[in-house]
Order: C-alpha cells, then sequence, then structure tokens
C-alpha cells in the first residue's frame, strides 16, 4: 500500500524546486495534490499538476499569493471540493529579497515575512478550522531553513522569517497535539531555482563551498528532501510532532544539537 493513499494534500509554492519535487513525492505515494504557484505566467502550477496526471496521479491547480485568508480559504475549499477532503499541508512557498541590515527596505522585510510567516499562518488557521470540525487528524509540514537557525549575512528577514516558522511550528505542535493533529519542520539544504539570481560562476562555487563543508561531499537535491516530507506527512509518522529536522546531509544543524 502506497505511504499517502486516500490522503489529499496542499503544497504552496509548488511550481518548481522543492516543492515541486515534494508535490511529485506525495502524489507518487498515492496522495492527491493541490498544487499552488503564485506565477500566472509561467503557469508552473499547470505544469506541475499536468506532470502529477501524466505519471497516474491526481492534480488540481491553484494560482494565488499565500498570505491572505481568501486564498488560504481558496486553497482548502479546493481540496476539499475537487478530492472530497484535507489531509496534509505542506507550508513551502517562499522568496528571498537579500540585501544587507542598513540597505533592507520595509518592502523588503515586509514582502518575505508575508509570503513565508504570515503564509504559513494563514494556510495553517484554514486548514485546523477545516479539521477541527471534522475530526481529521491532519498533518502540516513547514518547510524551514538552516539561515532560520544560524543566521545568514544579507538575509535578516529571511532569518526572521524561518527562524519564526520554527517557533510556529512548535506552538502548534503543542497546541494541536491532543486533537491529533501533528505540526513538524523540515531544514532543507538543495540546489533550486531560489538560487537562480546568484550569478552562475558565484553559484557554482558557493555550492561547490558548501559541498566541500557537509560530511557527504554534495549539495542535496529536492529528491534528497521529498521523501521526509513524505513520511511527515504519512500516518507512518503518527507519534512524531513538534520536530525540527534537518535534511541537509550533514549533523549538528540546530544549536542544540
Amino acid at each position: 500500500m502506497e505511504k499517502l493513499e486516500g490522503k489529499v494534500a496542499i503544497v504552496t509554492g509548488a511550481g518548481r524546486g522543492l516543492g515541486r519535487g515534494f508535490a511529485l513525492a506525495i502524489a507518487k505515494e498515492g496522495g492527491k495534490v493541490v498544487v499552488n504557484s503564485v506565477d500566472p505566467q509561467k503557469k508552473s502550477a499547470e505544469r506541475v499538476a499536468a506532470e502529477i496526471k501524466s505519471l497516474g496521479g491526481e492534480a488540481v491547480p491553484v494560482v494565488a499569493r499565500v498570505g491572505s485568508k481568501e486564498t488560504a480559504e481558496l486553497l482548502v475549499n479546493t481540496a476539499v471540493e475537487k478530492f472530497g477532503r484535507l489531509d496534509v499541508l505542506v507550508n513551502n512557498a517562499g522568496i528571498t529579497r537579500d540585501a544587507m541590515i542598513g540597505a533592507l527596505s520595509e518592502e523588503m522585510w515586509d514582502e518575505v515575512i508575508y509570503v513565508h510567516l504570515r503564509g504559513a499562518f494563514m494556510n495553517t488557521q484554514a486548514a485546523v478550522k477545516y479539521w477541527l470540525q471534522n475530526n481529521v487528524r491532519g498533518s502540516i509540514v513547514n518547510i524551514t531553513s538552516g539561515v532560520g537557525i544560524h543566521g545568514n549575512i544579507g538575509q535578516s528577514n529571511y532569518a526572521a522569517a524561518k527562524s519564526g516558522l520554527i517557533g510556529l511550528t512548535l506552538a502548534n505542535a503543542k497546541e494541536l497535539a491532543r486533537k491529533g493533529i501533528r505540526v513538524n519542520a523540515v531544514a532543507p539544504m538543495a540546489k533550486t531555482e531560489m538560487f537562480d539570481n546568484v550569478r552562475e560562476d558565484l553559484r557554482q562555487s558557493m555550492f561547490d563551498a558548501i559541498a566541500r563543508k557537509n560530511v557527504m561531499q554534495r549539495v542535496g537535491e529536492p529528491s534528497d528532501v521529498a521523501p521526509m516530507v513524505v513520511f511527515l506527512a504519512s500516518d507512518d509518522a503518527h507519534f512524531i510532532t513538534g520536530q525540527i529536522i534537518c535534511a541537509t546531509g550533514d549533523p549538528g544543524e540546530l544549536p542544540w544539537d
């Protein structure tokens, strides 16, 4: 039996990179997927949904920017209307607007916090309301980052957002455990299109430096991280909540390790 057979998942930021990898992996394990992305011109949500269908899975695209109550309710309602239920929420949508603190504008700060942290909050609230009303033992997987644990130069907004996601995960896990709703987070390190704004030669040098410091001597791919998201979404992880799991190929990512 497939790990997610009969389950329905929302994956935000699923038009490319890690989100696409998560959506494909969930579908491969029998889950039906609401594929969310924000770029209507590139039609990335439609492409990933079509890719899932071509592999024999079931998916529906939703093109919307996370962060609003309207988008959160649209995602949940789409899952229920198209597939009859909702079981899993993967809060993956994210952006970067990098600058040193002295040059970081209010707009750059607000935009990153809005997508990462407010987006996860609004989506979580909408999903939890549905689960409590329908007695569903749901699972939330928040995608955070090592930057939210250790910080990074030029990423004050991103670090704050990802650290906030860790706090949201821990608080929600404690609030919802008695209702059978699990909340965990994964902090990945993988090559994705989020690095495309870095000049190509610098990007490769960065990946080489990361690989040299990594005990596995390489940088991960989305396919290295997706199995952990599938596991946390599945009933195999029924006794796991409030965990921040680093899928980086390297030990000692958490400051309390």
